[in-house]
């Protein structure tokens, strides 16, 4: 809990120095970024809360996932006896535990409460993983909704959304009454919107490539918490067999990041990658100093 609101106010902090830079650099009277503030704190904030809220009901309807009330084979059980008893070493409550279709090996874990979180499996993970392998895996996921990772998700990209919203909107105004030459009237010119909705796909990126620096990091204290729970051996060979993949997913976009399996990427492709390259997840598990940060 510590380490999300020690993120949180100090991402805030950060964008209240940089925006306070901008605006003395552009000339922009703080009074006047009142109304801009909260207006982009309500928009940045709103969207990714209310995906935050709905990411259960979301992930089962996007996957299909069907959750498991009463266990009808013995691979259900032992999912639903493994999770309950990660969930109880991790002191968190009994998340739903579901199974959605899927020929891909890869499991997610979502939910707005750490006490009632969603874990769900694919099938493909069932069918071609050893129990050892998917318990490290279910001991990953559990570490997610321990550690809170979907909730400080859900603030950090609330304070990056807010960022670009003013930013955008200041940078734009000034190109805007540079280029119009300050129009009389305050008023502004049809330039305006344009260059904000250029500004804001550009600032956007960079906000990305934060939530996804972000996003790369929670995946090794996840495996690390997996290896607590499971045991370090399982959690290498889970992420060993995860090559299987090839870097492909079938999870929808709204769950991909939450998935134990990312895609594959190059070059600049790599800063927008939600997970680390699985050799560089399995050499920190082999380090000696392989521990949950």
């Amino acid at each position: 809990m510590f380490s999300r609101i020690g993120l949180f106010l100090l991402t805030n902090l950060a964008v209240l120095v940089l925006a306070g830079l901008v605006m003395s650099l552009l000339g922009v009277n703080p009074a006047q970024m009142s109304g801009l503030l909260v207006m982009a704190a309500i928009f940045g904030f709103g969207g990714s809360l209310v995906s935050l809220l709905m990411s259960k009901f979301m992930a089962k309807r996007a996957t299909g996932a069907q959750v498991i009330t009463e266990p009808r084979n013995p691979t259900e059980r032992w999912l639903l006896e493994t999770v309950r008893r990660q969930a109880q070493a991790a002191g968190i409550g009994m998340p739903e535990v579901a199974v959605y279709e899927g020929p891909e090996i890869n499991a997610f874990a979502t939910g707005a409460n750490r006490n009632s979180a969603l874990v769900a499996v694919s099938t493909g993970l069932l069918h071609n993983m050893t129990e050892d392998e998917a318990e490290a895996v279910l001991g990953h996921e559990i570490s997610h909704v321990a550690n809170g990772d979907m909730i400080t998700m859900a603030l950090l990209q609330g304070v990056l959304n807010t960022f670009v919203i003013v930013l955008a909107r200041v940078v734009g105004g000034v190109v805007d009454s540079a280029m119009s030459g300050n129009r009389s009237g305050g008023g502004r010119g049809f330039a305006y919107y344009i260059i904000v909705f250029a500004l804001e796909m550009l600032f956007g990126l960079f906000a990305t490539m934060i939530a996804m620096w972000f996003s790369r990091h929670r995946e090794f204290r996840a495996d690390a918490g997996g290896a607590q729970l499971a045991g370090r051996q399982k959690m290498i060979a889970a992420l060993e067999r995860l090559s299987l993949n090839h870097g492909q997913s079938t999870l929808p976009a709204q769950v991909e990041a939450f998935g134990i399996a990312g895609g594959v990427g190059q070059g600049l492709r790599k800063l927008f990658l939600s997970h680390p390259p699985l050799p560089e997840r399995i050499a920190a598990l082999r380090s000696a100093n392989a521990t949950v940060v």
